[in-house]
């Protein structure tokens, strides 16, 4: 049996805007929208749980980042669904012949309160991955009002995850 982990980190920080790209009071948080008087900056959707989770199954191969593949020069991933990079991340995942086997996902912000979306990142997240959902792990804490999280400036996002050769 062939088996990897990975590790995956992103942040991004709040906007002074209140209205996201789509014109809402939002964030998106695993593909998920929720409510929110501020927006993140970001060049894509600002989905950082996608995001850590891309990096994560990206460097479980030793295929790079989420940035080598997706960079933000270029306009095609401006404002992009994050859940399609996922796709096309899981694709690069069976082309090298692995597939998911779990993933745990802690979500690190003061605010919004995430607990009432966890499910419905995990589903999400589920379908995206062609997983069971208790295959995916999320967990949301703070930073006790510490640092720039603390103060609310930004949302950050650990993602770690075992992947193994789809002939095991």
């Amino acid at each position: 049996m062939n088996i990897r982990v990975g590790h995956g980190y992103d942040v991004h920080a709040f906007s002074s805007e209140n209205i996201d790209s789509s014109g809402e009071e939002s964030i998106i948080m695993g593909g998920v929208r929720i409510p929110f008087n501020r927006s993140l900056i970001a060049h894509s959707d600002g989905d950082v749980l996608i995001h850590a989770l891309c990096d994560a199954l990206l460097g479980s191969l030793a295929l790079g980042d989420i940035g080598v593949h997706f960079p933000d020069s270029n306009q095609e991933y401006k404002l992009i669904d994050s859940r399609k990079l996922l796709r096309k991340v899981m694709e690069l995942l069976l082309e090298k012949k692995f597939k998911l086997s779990n993933a745990d996902i802690v979500i690190i912000a003061q605010e919004p309160k995430m607990s009432d979306y966890i499910l419905q990142m995990r589903e999400q997240i589920a379908i995206e991955t062609n997983v069971c959902i208790d295959q995916i792990s999320i967990k949301a804490t703070t930073t006790e009002k510490l640092g720039f999280i603390g103060r609310g400036e930004g949302i950050a996002c650990h993602a770690v995850v075992l992947v193994s050769s789809l002939n095991s």
